[in-house]
């Protein structure tokens, strides 16, 4: 049974407490954003383009009318984002991790990617 006169002293220590744990909380940052800007080239490009120049993706996750591919290799992947265009759905962003110097994707990983999908026999 807590009396009354302890009441106040326990309130106090909950509430400190609570203050404690919602600073740790706050002092959590979040990863800075990827640069701006999209790889020459891409943006635009529609689905069945992408396909030609990548080969068939390692994934395809859908959100109601957008869809991502992600494309894999030993050394990076890279995450094309799709919206609809028109009667088909064409890519409105890329990523790759890891990501570019100065945008978020990295050319480098793009090209490995490309390579990869010419050198790969279409069955």
């Amino acid at each position: 049974m807590i009396r009354p006169f302890m009441a106040a002293p326990l309130c106090v220590a909950l509430a400190a407490c609570a203050t404690a744990q919602h600073q740790q909380a706050q002092q959590i940052a979040l990863p800075a954003a990827p640069p701006p800007g999209e790889p020459n080239g891409v943006p635009g490009l529609e689905a069945a383009q992408l396909r030609i120049a990548y080969g068939p993706p390692a994934l395809v996750r859908k959100d109601g009318h957008n869809e991502m591919w992600r494309y894999d290799s030993a050394s990076c992947k890279a995450f094309f984002f799709l919206y609809p265009s028109g009667s088909s759905l064409a890519v409105r962003h890329v990523e790759t991790v890891p990501r570019g110097r100065d945008i978020a994707a990295d050319e480098s990983c793009l090209a490995v990617l490309r390579a990869h999908a010419a050198a790969t026999p279409v069955s």
